[in-house]
């Protein structure tokens, strides 16, 4: 009951802050205007024609895509946590964020238009995963750790070859875009991303938030699982694809955030114990909750728009380092 709890009050904060991230920003907009808006769905109550086009084609897409984001990355970091039995873990240990950033680059370098440079970087994402995979798959050993050192190659040679492409690049023209596009924005998210994003990414979020007894059976270790009638071959990869599949979306929708994935899954996990079944949709609740006070943050913080990618990285340093004392005494108990 105490988690279940945790998980409400958690939601209602999710609210308030989402109602109040629609409220700020270069044009502030009073509570009342946001609440007879947000209620204007529901009854024909009338909004400023004004309010209502900076709510409904700017500030709602954003403030979607930044809980999205959020809650993708932080369940992605905690499956991922639970799935390798390391709280250092996070969604790029296996070179999807490197391999995104790749793709992203070849179609800034390329002049493809601009909804390209997101199917791009999903792809790359997607054979940067594999290329770590095949890599590990290679030595025949189908272990945690084969598995991150074919993850570490593929992290190496997708940067690699980024920075190839930094070097070839315009400076004047594709570099700028290249280096804001990796520093992430949600600057750019149409209601358009989101439609195509949205419902992969909340079934994503919901079954892997559903997987959360299976991945506490899979931190006792592969045999203690077995014994318990797990497939544990067949969850570490469900999950595996499932987490790669929301880093990648979001990496194509936002660019790179970084520190969500790693930061996040450990406050839930304060909040909540260690159990994976709450963790999973704490860490989602909380990880939207982040981003967007990082991305109201980006918003207010300085007249041009800082790259929300910067502010997660700094909030993320600071948390980590209070969280320190926690991840220390969970890497204890890692690598069994």
């Amino acid at each position: 009951m105490k988690g279940i709890a945790s998980l409400a009050c958690a939601f209602i904060v999710l609210v308030i802050v989402a109602v109040a991230s629609l409220c700020v920003g270069r044009y502030p907009i009073p509570l009342h205007d946001c609440l007879q808006f947000l209620f204007s769905f529901f009854h024909a109550s009338p909004t400023p024609s004004v309010t209502r086009s900076i709510l409904l084609q700017l500030r709602l897409p954003r403030l979607e895509a930044a809980m999205l984001a959020g809650a993708a990355l932080s369940v992605s970091g905690a499956s991922y946590q639970a799935v390798f039995r390391n709280p250092l873990v996070s969604p790029g240990i296996l070179g999807a964020l490197s391999g995104a950033g790749f793709g992203a680059a070849v179609a800034i370098v390329l002049n493809y238009p601009a909804w390209m440079v997101s199917v791009s970087a999903f792809t790359g994402s997607v054979v940067a995963v594999l290329a770590g995979v095949g890599i590990a798959r290679l030595s025949g050993d189908r272990s945690i750790l084969m598995l991150i050192f074919g993850g570490l190659v593929s992290n190496a040679l997708f940067t690699s070859l980024l920075s190839i492409l930094k070097y070839l690049a315009d400076p004047d023209d594709q570099l700028p875009d290249i280096v804001f596009w990796l520093l992430g924005t949600l600057a750019r998210v149409t209601p358009e991303t989101l439609s195509l994003v949205s419902l992969p990414m909340l079934v994503s979020i919901v079954l892997l938030c559903l997987t959360g007894r299976l991945l506490d059976a899979l931190t006792l270790g592969d045999d203690e699982a077995r014994s318990l009638g797990v497939p544990v071959v067949a969850v570490r990869s469900v999950v595996v694809i499932l987490a790669t599949l929301l880093s990648a979306l979001t990496v194509a929708m936002a660019g790179i955030i970084g520190w969500v994935g790693l930061v996040v899954p450990h406050i839930a996990r304060l909040i909540v114990g260690p159990g994976n079944r709450l963790v999973l949709p704490m860490s989602a609740l909380i990880g939207a909750i982040f981003l967007l006070f990082a991305d109201d943050l980006a918003r207010c913080l300085s007249s041009a728009e800082i790259p929300i990618g910067i502010m997660t990285e700094l909030s993320g340093v600071i948390l980590f380092l209070i969280l320190l004392p926690r991840v220390r005494s969970s890497l204890k108990g890692s690598w069994r």
